[in-house]
């Protein structure tokens, strides 16, 4: 019998660092090594120290490795998906300049809209990048440092995404994917390639970002004899591209071109996030048009305010996350921190509706509603890009793949179940970004489909719940009072003071 060989897929969120060691011939996860990140900034500012992330990469390694028990020599391959859109820009020694403007960071929404007028509109931008700037964009981001830290952006010397950081640390070479590569704003899913001419909008110069690799299964090169001192792997081991968490997400479900298409996944996490593998190049303004990891495209739709804001209304109310009951004539939006779908970057949360016989459990559970039916609404505007139709019967009967921190939580299930009226699907396993990095390693290793692998792997195993009944009533009250918010911040404008258009909504 051959020697049990392992690869490692990394997982760089937001608040945290995962490093699955998995069995390359079944897929399976002997051990997973966590460690925390942080997250400072108040005021719509959100950002992580870099060098937090690759000391967190190199303990989780450690920690995912001793509880496996396999030795480091089985060890031929590692890759890293990483949170999306994160500012990361670097000295000329490959140190941060300053901490990272991370991807929920919402101080560049005036940025945003200001490039968006500046290119052309909403319509050249999609023609272009696939994708409209909001406040997440790199793009936006990169224009609100120069404006506001012109030395920084003066001094850079490199500039990243989280994920290329973390690859550049583990290799020497300055590499992206074409999945992570879309979601800067300043690629073009229409050619393949940096566009020039947003970079000269935003005035970047091409020199300073990194080569995209043809897919994130790519081999970048050999894992560097420093890097591999520090992670305690042998040097030379394949490090594949890499890409962004939701494009490593799609690979982990073996979603893509060798896969399921067309299938919608709900993510449920610090953001809700809905998406599906496409062969068509999505063109709509409510999404995010961006590229696959394996050559695909991943059309897809992030709301800002999920698990962490309906948490954060249960510890208010002084209730576990789980006691919530459906909440009747009350209606809750939780956009405690803005929200980018629908683009209200400057929205609070909304609560109307109240009786005196409304309970503590009724408004927590108007909580879950308004975060689902805002991420429901958005899979509609997703299917269409799609080329499908939501009202379709057949599409309706399609399962909704239900994933992250939220889909091991029974409220936030059965609210899905009750607004969606989808057969839900939740997946045996977990930790999906960490396996669709493992399944692009492996592809790195051996010069395989990632995506064939991940399906190898049984990705589609797991809970089959049948649909409910959709509750309408609760459907149509929420979006009543989210298509009232957005008229309402619309009117106003969405930075007051600076006559800027209202939402794209």
């Amino acid at each position: 019998m051959p020697p049990r060989t392992v690869v490692i897929g990394v997982d760089s969120s937001t608040q945290s660092t995962k490093a699955a060691v998995v069995d390359t011939g079944t897929g399976r996860p002997l051990a997973v090594g966590r460690a925390p990140h942080a997250v400072t900034g108040g005021a719509g500012a959100r950002e992580s120290d870099p060098e937090r992330w690759w000391r967190a990469l190199c303990e989780a390694v450690s920690a995912g490795l001793g509880e496996s028990g396999v030795p480091a020599s089985a060890v031929t391959g590692i890759a890293v998906a990483g949170q999306q859109h994160g500012l990361v820009v670097l000295d000329r020694s490959g140190r941060p300049l300053r901490p990272a403007m991370l991807w929920n960071d919402t101080r560049s929404a005036p940025q945003a809209a200001a490039l968006t007028a500046a290119a052309g509109g909403p319509d050249a931008w999609l023609a272009r990048t696939g994708s409209v700037p909001v406040a997440s964009v790199t793009a936006s981001k990169w224009q609100w440092l120069r404006e506001n830290e012109p030395r920084a952006a003066d001094a850079a010397a490199a500039v990243r995404l989280p994920h290329d950081f973390l690859t550049e640390r583990l290799t020497g070479v300055a590499a992206t994917d074409p999945g992570d590569a879309s979601g800067t704003g300043w690629y073009s899913t229409a050619t393949g390639s940096y566009d020039s001419a947003i970079l000269r909008l935003i005035g970047l110069d091409a020199a300073l970002l990194p080569e995209v690799a043809e897919t994130g299964a790519t081999c970048v090169g050999p894992l560097a004899a420093a890097a591999a001192e520090a992670l305690g792997l042998p040097a030379g081991i394949a490090v594949a591209a890499g890409t962004g968490d939701n494009m490593g997400a799609a690979v982990g479900l073996g979603l893509g071109g060798s896969g399921l298409l067309d299938h919608p996944v709900l993510s449920l996490g610090t953001s809700g996030t809905v998406f599906a593998a496409s062969r068509t190049r999505p063109t709509s303004a409510a999404l995010s048009g961006f590229a696959a990891a394996d050559g695909t495209y991943l059309p897809l739709a992030c709301t800002l305010n999920c698990t962490l804001a309906v948490d954060r209304i249960a510890a208010l109310l002084g209730l576990d996350r789980e006691d919530a009951a459906p909440g009747g004539e009350a209606v809750l939006l939780p956009y405690l921190d803005g929200e980018r779908t629908p683009d209200l970057p400057t929205a609070s949360g909304q609560l109307t509706g109240l009786r005196h016989d409304t309970t503590a459990q009724q408004i927590l559970g108007a909580a879950y509603e308004g975060a689902v039916v805002t991420v429901l609404h958005a899979l509609d505007e997703l299917l269409r890009a799609c080329g499908l139709d939501p009202a379709d019967p057949e599409v309706a009967a399609r399962p909704l793949r239900l994933i992250g921190g939220g889909a091991r939580g029974r409220a936030w299930v059965e609210t899905v179940r009750r607004l969606s009226g989808r057969p839900v699907i939740v997946p045996a396993g977990d930790e999906f970004v960490a396996r669709g990095a493992a399944a692009l390693a492996a592809a790195a290793a051996t010069d395989g489909d990632p995506v064939a692998i991940a399906t190898g792997w049984d990705t589609d195993e797991g809970a089959r719940l049948p649909a409910l009944r959709r509750d309408s009533a609760t459907w149509e009250r929420v979006g009543t009072a989210l298509e009232g918010a957005v008229r309402s911040l619309s009117a106003e404008g969405p930075y007051p003071g600076t006559g800027r258009p209202g939402t794209r909504g």
